[in-house]
């Protein structure tokens, strides 16, 4: 069947005549009749069965139709997509992948910006670990990706946003005063002091048990080990141990609570903007990820 003939099949089983078939697609009746004939004789079997002016499907007609709908769902997304691309910034949709500690501060403010910027599009996000934010994107399931990551896969691309490093967030009273007025804290000053351990498989966890073999430093069994930083934070936050999480998450943490101090040796955080290196990128992308790296500064 032809585009052609397709076009008036629909229209005849939405609306049941050639009359109104013809009114719906803005033909005339002749040429909707003349092209359910040539469709008819090239399929070689009748579509319609023709009673008093009325117009029944035959068995193979509605075997047909399912397919013919899902066709011009797929043609209805195609001319979706064409007038999102012909409006460029002002429609459109973009989907996010972001681990959640830039999720509480950071996209919030992101998006603000970008939302004034650009009202027409359509933004969904999914907060995810670095490795699954990865794993998305190399199946083309997202369009951006944000990430604590040193490591990227090579079908990725990387765009550096802003290296932030761990800091120490510690109940307040549980740290000597010699330290919080000195402002940083080193790891072997932890030692014998509860930490909420992170998770070892974590990109920040990673770095993290790196420095501490370096520095020569094992702490004690961690009260609690956690697989997200504000979930570290929370632990600090209600007195039981000290969180050790990175400079974003550390701006969620409530000062009456907890003293919030740098860590040495300075343990970098990377922040980066991740894409699928054979994917283009579109306006909206290049948009959030500038609102991203603004945000960042602007919580410096």
């Amino acid at each position: 069947m032809r585009l052609r003939h397709i076009e008036v099949f629909n229209a005849i089983m939405l609306t049941g005549s050639v009359s109104a078939a013809a009114r719906l697609i803005n033909i005339t009746q002749p040429a909707v009749s003349r092209t359910l004939q040539h469709a008819e004789i090239q399929l070689g079997f009748p579509l319609f069965q023709r009673a008093k002016g009325r117009l029944t499907p035959t068995t193979e007609a509605q075997a047909l139709y399912p397919h013919i709908e899902r066709l011009f769902a797929q043609l209805d997304e195609v001319q979706r997509l064409a007038a999102n691309l012909r409006a460029g910034s002002d429609a459109g949709e973009l989907r996010i992948l972001t681990v959640l500690a830039l999720s509480y501060e950071v996209l919030p403010r992101a998006l603000k910006a970008f939302r004034q910027k650009h009202p027409g599009i359509a933004v969904t996000v999914e907060s995810l670990h670095s490795p699954q934010i990865m794993s998305a994107l190399l199946r083309q399931e997202a369009d951006v990706g944000f990430a604590f990551s040193p490591a990227v896969h090579p079908s990725l691309t990387q765009e550096a946003l802003a290296d932030s490093r761990m800091v120490c967030i510690a109940p307040k009273g549980m740290l000597p005063r010699a330290l919080v007025r000195n402002g940083a804290a080193a790891l072997h000053d932890l030692v014998k002091l509860p930490v909420v351990g992170l998770d070892s498989r974590d990109p920040v966890g990673t770095s993290l048990s790196q420095a501490c073999r370096q520095a020569g430093v094992g702490f004690q069994q961690a009260v609690v080990t956690v697989q997200t930083y504000h979930a570290a934070l929370a632990m600090a936050h209600h007195g039981l141990g000290v969180a050790l999480v990175d400079g974003c998450t550390a701006s969620s943490a409530d000062r009456d609570k907890v003293e919030v101090l740098a860590l040495e040796p300075r343990i970098p955080v990377p922040i980066r903007a991740l894409r699928f290196a054979e994917r283009p990128d579109s306006v909206a992308v290049r948009g959030i990820t500038r609102c991203m790296r603004e945000a960042i500064e602007e919580m410096a």
